[in-house]
């Protein structure tokens, strides 16, 4: 996104275009276009003979590029500067749009698996790591400190309140135990292989405790976000949906202004 804004910012400044020749106006057709494309993903949710017209993906991807590659348009036709309220009211409308789908893309990447995907992840780990204790043998047994300390964060985190505020912690202070927690497992699994004669061994256990303890955790942090970022989700939704709306009045208005005077 950068990038393109920064391209877009590069067109404008080579003044190649202003906002009335025809290229530019063909230029804003185009990318009109494409935002009024964008509300097929929606629509199929409640058209079912849209259903039979691909994959869901395929048309979220379809969302997504279109309702990138629109805006990127409109900006290229705007060349940056704002000729009127309604054209203002459009183009800030418009980038709000814009970052709040990427905000809500990545919501929808830490809840599309849904929490019955998660667990099942976190189970198939729990049973690599030989944390299920009708297997006591797993790839951490030669670990036992490390074991422990991934099972008690498991236990405590996903043991742990759903109210409010904790939404908040879950989002943005569980990433950052993660991170020292898994630093913490490093130094524990350096020292129970430290006795371990065969150097190519000692690594090899390293290297494969460490990429366990990663996933575990990570695991771990995603059920226990799950909750959070589902309501999250929620919420964006309803504050999504008015910027959107009021994205297609001035969009209109200003298509009407601009061909009435």
């Amino acid at each position: 996104m950068a990038i393109a804004i920064g391209l877009a910012a590069l067109i404008a400044r080579q003044g190649w275009l202003t906002a009335g020749d025809a290229v530019s106006y063909r230029i804003a057709i185009a990318g009109g276009l494409m935002m009024l494309a964008v509300f097929l993903y929606p629509l199929r949710k409640h058209i079912r003979a849209l259903d039979r017209l691909g994959a869901t993906r395929w048309w979220l991807w379809g969302h997504i590029v279109l309702g990138l590659l629109g805006p990127w348009l409109i900006l290229v036709h705007s060349t940056f500067h704002i000729g009127s309220l309604n054209a203002g009211v459009a183009l800030w409308s418009m980038v709000i749009v814009v970052l709040s789908g990427v905000v809500g893309r990545f919501l929808y990447a830490r809840v599309h698996r849904g929490l019955r995907g998660e667990r099942t992840s976190l189970d198939d780990l729990r049973r690599r790591a030989g944390l299920v204790e009708a297997e006591a043998v797993g790839r951490l047994d030669f670990a036992p400190a490390v074991a422990l300390a991934l099972h008690r964060f498991e236990q405590r985190e996903l043991a742990a309140p759903t109210h409010g505020l904790d939404m908040f912690r879950r989002i943005l202070w569980l990433p950052l135990r993660q991170v020292l927690l898994a630093w913490h497992c490093r130094r524990l699994l350096r020292a129970a292989v430290a006795t371990q004669p065969d150097r190519a061994l000692r690594r090899r256990q390293r290297r494969a405790g460490a990429r366990l303890v990663a996933q575990y955790l990570a695991a771990v942090v995603r059920v226990s976000q799950y909750a959070a970022y589902e309501r999250v989700f929620a919420l964006w939704h309803v504050a999504h949906v008015p910027f959107v709306v009021l994205l297609v009045v001035s969009a209109v208005v200003h298509v009407i202004a601009v061909h009435a005077y």
